[in-house]
């Protein structure tokens, strides 16, 4: 459980996107992100969703933080971006599991962005998700649907928030 205590946006502000982000709580964790406060979302190698990251991510999106390869998968809390899309740096580091020959300072070919802890929510499980009618078409619950960025309606976003016990969020 975490134990820092952590904002709840005010309100959802219009023209802003909302975003799922999915990591496997083995490798980054809802947990760190409360403990470290913000980091880089590094490793996106799927052109799709870097492509989503540095072309439509902007500073002050929400974003779901959501945990996969888990029993059960599950939306852990509300993350903010904190900083745009820029180079990942893990691409060009050798020794880093995400190291990629091609990236080079002139060519980066992958990309990042910081996102910052908002607000812990209730775990809201896959199986939950997908029982609720609202969420019907979220693209998290789509056949075949594996992106580890994706983007999220403002309404599918709401409903999760109220899912998960988060006040504050309009109807």
């Amino acid at each position: 459980m975490v134990t820092r205590h952590i904002q709840a946006p005010d309100s959802l502000a219009d023209g802003m996107a909302h975003w799922l982000m999915k990591s496997e709580p083995h490798v980054y964790p809802w947990s760190q992100l409360v403990e470290d406060g913000s980091t880089h979302w590094d490793g996106v190698r799927n052109y799709q969703a870097r492509n989503l990251m540095r072309d439509d991510m902007s500073f002050g999106d929400l974003v779901l933080f959501y945990h996969s390869n888990c029993k059960p998968p599950h939306v852990a809390g509300v993350a903010r971006v904190c900083k745009e899309a820029y180079a990942d740096f893990t691409a060009q580091d050798p020794s880093s599991n995400y190291f990629d020959s091609k990236a080079t300072p002139d060519n980066p070919r992958w990309m990042m962005v910081d996102i910052e802890a908002v607000s812990e929510l209730e775990p809201v499980t896959l199986p939950e998700l997908r029982a609720n009618p609202s969420l019907e078409e979220m693209p998290l619950l789509r056949r075949g649907q594996r992106l580890s960025v994706q983007p999220v309606s403002e309404s599918h976003f709401k409903v999760v928030c109220l899912m998960g016990g988060l006040p504050g969020i309009p109807e």
